[in-house]
């Protein structure tokens, strides 16, 4: 991938409509839905590597993460383009669509692609092929907060309208990519029959060079102290949202407008304390035991000290 191309990055990019359509009941864009049989025929290769969350999850935190594992820790290669190409959004490179991000099948080997698809949604080649996933999951408060402010700061996704009006709308699933809970409990139950390494967003938080070294064994890479303690240090929250190749900073503000929300807002477990009013917190945690009862799946909510 070629540096110089990306100057002109933001006069290339076009920019679709916010509509939205759906696909066996989930809620998608529009455009995702009009080539969703060339998204779901996708060919996966038995050596792609396969990061998925549900929307605001830590999915670039991860991918720089990975590709610095995947390059040996080689920081210069890592800034060697935008996140958002160096690793291609399964669905939605369609959506703004740019001339310079390379196409899947022309990138070099192990490719690491991104997805939101919640599970029964993933192409079936992936399965097919064996491919290791990394699946990272946070907890519904937060998850709800930062997809909220996301979607104030997106032109390509729907208006949220104001905090009230979005909790009924989240806690609903009515939210592109869809449920929140089926989206992680349907990827909790796909990692005891395939190969998915499910990390949590709270415990990057709490040890991330920790969580670091738990992919690095997962993918069967070695690599120094001295290395990871590189990849730790260029990708901790204020390394990456000084980094324009991280920070989304390339998109104009006609697609992803900064002034309304940063794209790297807070990074925080527990934000959604700012955000929350105790009828609201009441009615969450009730429709949060309802879903999630019967399931060993569990996620702390609370501030890491």
């Amino acid at each position: 991938m070629n540096p110089e191309l990306f100057p002109k990055f933001s006069e290339e990019l076009e920019i679709v409509d916010n509509k939205m359509g759906e696909v066996q009941g989930v809620p998608l864009p529009e455009a995702t839905c009009e080539i969703w049989e060339q998204i779901y025929n996708f060919q996966a290769r038995e050596d792609d590597i396969l990061i998925s969350t549900y929307p605001k999850a830590g999915t670039t935190w991860m991918q720089e993460i990975l590709d610095l594992i995947v390059q040996g820790g080689d920081v210069e290669k890592s800034m060697r383009a935008p996140g958002f190409v160096k690793v291609p959004f399964l669905e939605m490179g369609h959506t703004c669509k740019y001339r310079h991000s390379p196409l899947a099948e022309d990138m070099e080997l192990p490719r690491i692609l991104k997805t939101h698809l919640p599970v029964q949604l993933l192409p079936p080649s992936f399965w097919e092929q064996d491919c290791k996933v990394i699946y990272v999951a946070r907890n519904a408060k937060d998850s709800m907060v930062s997809y909220y402010h996301f979607q104030r700061m997106n032109r390509g996704l729907p208006d949220p309208g104001d905090w009230s009006t979005y909790f009924s709308t989240f806690l609903a699933g009515d939210v592109t990519w869809g449920s929140w809970f089926d989206h992680v409990l349907g990827w909790w139950e796909a990692k005891d029959q395939h190969q998915v390494l499910y990390i949590f967003y709270e415990d990057m938080m709490e040890n991330t060079r920790r969580e670091i070294e738990k992919v690095m064994r997962f993918l069967g890479k070695e690599l120094s102290e001295e290395v990871l303690e590189d990849i730790y240090h260029h990708t901790t929250f204020q390394a990456m949202r000084e980094n324009p190749m991280a920070n989304y900073s390339s998109i104009p503000s006609f697609v992803m407008d900064h002034s309304v929300s940063p794209f790297m807002r807070k990074g925080v477990v527990g934000d959604w304390r700012n955000h929350f009013t105790v009828a609201q917190d009441e009615i969450f945690e009730k429709e949060y035991w309802r879903r999630m009862e019967g399931t060993n799946l569990t996620f702390r909510t609370q501030q890491l000290g």
